[in-house]
């Protein structure tokens, strides 16, 4: 055993984590390769939803929707469903909103499990969520969101009137709780990401690993590798719904309690046109 182990070659495997090319304009750095990589998921989420839009005007023609179609109206109308059924109805833009984060962030999550080494040291498509400025940016659009939609529904007195209740002594909890929010959101997504770019970085550098003059780094590297990449494509997934769910649900806490004065009549509303039939 210790004649096996004193031909085990060390393995010496160096990654740079949050280290990113930059551009430096005006004074300000600018990490490049999450700039091209956000716009490469945008593009592609835009890209998506333009074919889907021409398919769109195909089917008034009386065309069989295509499979695209059928996968985007599916998964809109579950996120509608559920979202009606947990929280009640919100505004229409809250579920256009956490459908396109979801889909921005997936490929944007997947983006890295593409091959694209231009060399040992650079990957030229990361996964741009591995970058806090990208993750923070969604978070603040969130957040900001929350607190326009918040005020908007039920005034400026009645959604800072939450921060107070149950009990005013609660205050500094509650403004502390919404502050954390968006780096909850933000934090949660780039944690996951980035660890998983740098496992990909460990995994990789396995393929210089020798036992005495047998390389059986590459095949170990190309084992771990499939492997690592399908449970990334499911982190992604998983990320990709939390942070969409979590939007969701925000957008339901800010308006929780607007319908109750109304609810009743609402329901006499519904009523009204089967009473008269």
């Amino acid at each position: 055993m210790s004649g096996l182990l004193a031909t085990i070659a060390p393995l010496e495997i160096d990654i740079h984590p949050g280290e990113h090319p930059e551009w430096h304009v005006l004074g300000m750095t600018l990490n490049a390769d999450t700039i091209w990589c956000t716009l490469v998921a945008g593009a592609i989420v835009v890209g998506l939803g333009l074919i889907l839009r021409r398919q769109l005007v195909k089917k008034t023609a009386g065309n069989v929707p295509t499979k695209l179609q059928i996968l985007w109206e599916t998964i809109v109308k579950e996120v509608q469903t559920q979202v009606e059924d947990n929280l009640g109805r919100v505004h229409p833009y809250v579920v256009p909103l956490a459908v396109a984060l979801f889909f921005f962030i997936l490929i944007a999550n997947w983006l890295e499990l593409i091959p694209s080494e231009l060399n040992k040291d650079v990957h030229a498509l990361p996964a741009p969520t591995a970058d806090t400025n990208l993750t923070y940016a969604m978070a603040v659009l969130v957040i900001v969101s929350v607190w326009v939609y918040g005020i908007r529904t039920k005034g400026v007195k009645g959604y800072f009137r939450h921060f107070i209740e149950p009990y005013p002594v609660l205050l500094p909890l509650n403004i502390l709780e919404e502050l954390v929010k968006p780096i909850t959101l933000a934090l949660r997504l780039f944690g996951n990401i980035f660890a998983g770019g740098i496992m990909l970085g460990l995994i990789a550098g396995l393929v210089a690993w020798k036992i005495g003059p047998v390389p059986v780094g590459g095949v170990l590297s190309f084992l771990a590798d499939i492997l690592w990449k399908l449970f990334d494509m499911f982190i992604g997934l998983i990320q990709a719904f939390i942070f969409s769910l979590l939007t969701v649900l925000y957008f339901g806490m800010a308006a929780a309690g607007h319908g109750d004065e109304h609810g009743h009549d609402d329901e006499q509303d519904e009523k009204a046109p089967e009473l008269a039939a």
